[in-house]
């Protein structure tokens, strides 16, 4: 029997998975073969199954979350496809897929790499001009790093302008330390996800912690855009593209929420 994913994924065309996904979107959609999308129990947690056949992954991984909620969410995205699959209406599927086949086999990695992000965090660098930006910033940011000094004990150092900054490493190594409660590749995915999307790794965790809420993250990351579209008006190609990341920001978010217990 042939296998329920063949000819819907490309085969291991280059190394790197983004390398990949950018090949795959460039193939025709296939057609929407299936008729029943169900969950069901596996030996790792849920698997999604397409007429009773478990989903693989682009790597040939069994499509397996570690949670009910979790897989129900990947199974709605498929119940939704309707004519064809388009990859691009399913960003919690791809996101487990990456977390499958990439951040389950290079953890320490993608750990290191988010950990990086906190020593030129966005909320570490501030404008020195105008003022009415420069009292915004400290309004909304100051509080959070406060949080993060009080609830981890990692205190980034401050600046004004784009020199870059070295951050005191027992501050980083704190930090890596508080990412501990998220050390699983469906977590870590998304924690990538997110710090990529705002441009701050201590928004990502504050977000994870429950401290600030996504629709609050989203906002303060995006201070420097509102302020500029306040006073120049918004951009409309901008504004799309801002709404296309904010799509993969809340996928992010559905999977963390899901997956960490």
């Amino acid at each position: 029997m042939r296998d329920i994913f063949e000819g819907l994924t490309p085969e291991l065309s280059d190394a790197d998975p983004i390398r990949r996904a950018q090949i795959q979107m460039k193939k025709p959609l296939p057609k929407r073969f299936y008729t029943e999308v169900t969950v069901a129990p596996a030996e790792d947690g849920f698997a999604v199954l397409l007429d009773g056949k478990t989903v693989k992954t682009p790597a040939r991984n069994g499509l397996v979350l570690p949670t009910k909620a979790a897989a129900e969410l990947v199974m709605a995205e498929w119940q939704a496809q309707v004519e064809v699959i388009d990859p691009g209406t399913m960003p919690i599927t791809r996101l487990v897929n990456t977390a499958l086949d990439a951040v389950a086999v290079s953890m320490d990695e993608v750990l290191d790499d988010i950990v990086r992000f906190s020593g030129s965090d966005l909320l570490c660098y501030r404008a020195d001009g105008p003022q009415e930006l420069v009292a915004r910033q400290s309004a909304q940011w100051d509080g959070i790093l406060t949080w993060l000094a009080d609830r981890h004990g990692a205190r980034f150092i401050q600046t004004s302008g784009i020199i870059h900054v070295e951050q005191p490493k027992p501050a980083t190594d704190v930090f890596r330390r508080a990412l501990n409660s998220y050390n699983h590749a469906f977590a870590l995915a998304s924690l990538h996800v997110m710090t990529s999307l705002t441009g701050s790794a201590i928004l990502a965790l504050a977000i994870a912690d429950g401290h600030l809420s996504l629709e609050q993250g989203w906002d303060i990351a995006h201070l420097d855009e509102n302020w500029t579209d306040e006073h120049w008006g918004t951009d409309s190609e901008a504004q799309a593209r801002r709404n296309a990341r904010l799509v993969d920001m809340r996928a992010a978010h559905l999977v963390l929420r899901s997956t960490v217990q």
